[in-house]
């Protein structure tokens, strides 16, 4: 993985087709929400059809947690299809058959040549695209499990929504006053708020 890719940093808008063949770019997939990215072999990996698996309960939750889930893989788009469909998963698959992640990363999975995969990794990301955590996936143990993405995603809401605790005092005055600006989803998003940040620091 890339030095630059860690911890606090942006993670690069990729824009690739996604499992209809609509171009997508990963910053209009998020809008201003968590987002989950797992970077996967593909169909193909009996590792990757278990990790999905997996994500599917989660997935549920994530839908009624206002946060999002994306997975990428160097399949083709006929082949994210089947892998999609096949593991009965309901969010976005994105195919990326030139490998522009694989490349762009470092994360050439050179130990199987076969396939020419990418390195399985999983990124939380803050919105505006900032990297909260990355997981190493090459060992099936090595990937997060559900419940330490619920733990990603907690920590990760609790930063980016202003409203977290409503029962404070200066929540419902605000609420009750009208300013609704620290509530979601009226308010400016965490994503504005850390551009606006960025440009005045």
């Amino acid at each position: 993985m890339r030095s630059d890719i860690t911890h606090g940093a942006v993670f690069p808008d990729y824009e690739l087709s996604d499992h209809t063949g609509r171009h997508r770019k990963l910053s209009e997939l998020q809008e201003q929400d968590p987002m989950v990215v797992v970077l996967g072999r593909g169909g193909f990996c009996p590792k990757d059809r278990r990790q999905a698996e997996g994500l599917l309960e989660l997935h549920r939750e994530m839908e009624v947690g206002y946060s999002r889930l994306v997975t990428i893989t160097t399949d083709n788009i006929t082949q994210t299809n089947e892998y999609r469909s096949g593991v009965g998963a309901h969010w976005t698959f994105l195919s990326d058959s030139r490998r522009i992640i694989q490349k762009d990363l470092d994360i050439a999975e050179y130990t199987d040549p076969l396939h020419d995969p990418m390195i399985p990794h999983v990124i939380v990301l803050e919105p505006g695209l900032v990297i909260h955590k990355i997981y190493n996936g090459y060992w099936f143990f090595g990937r997060p499990t559900v419940e330490e993405l619920r733990l990603d995603l907690r920590a990760v809401t609790m930063k980016c929504r202003p409203d977290w605790d409503i029962t404070t005092p200066e929540l419902k005055a605000a609420w009750q006053q009208g300013v609704k600006e620290r509530f979601y989803p009226y308010g400016k998003t965490y994503a504005q708020t850390l551009g606006d940040e960025r440009k005045s620091g």
